[in-house]
């Protein structure tokens, strides 16, 4: 993998999502993101629409910082 291509991977991977399609309301939506779970290495996020609240995609950050007030092994 060549240098810009290494960049525009880091690039891509620091996007966040503002909006989704929702299909309960038919229409692109804000989102709230949250935090779902907190693994070993990794934390998994939700998006919601923010009108009604439908679950609409879930995200995966690997590596997670570590979280102070949480005991890790």
């Amino acid at each position: 993998m060549g240098t810009h291509q290494r960049r525009s991977k880091q690039q891509f991977e620091k996007l966040t999502v503002s909006e989704l399609y929702c299909p309960r309301c038919k229409i692109s939506r804000p989102v709230r993101e949250r935090l779902l779970l907190l693994l070993p290495g990794a934390e998994l996020y939700e998006f919601r629409c923010q009108v009604c609240g439908e679950s609409l995609a879930t995200r995966e950050n690997k590596a997670a910082p570590r979280h102070p007030g949480i005991i890790h092994p």
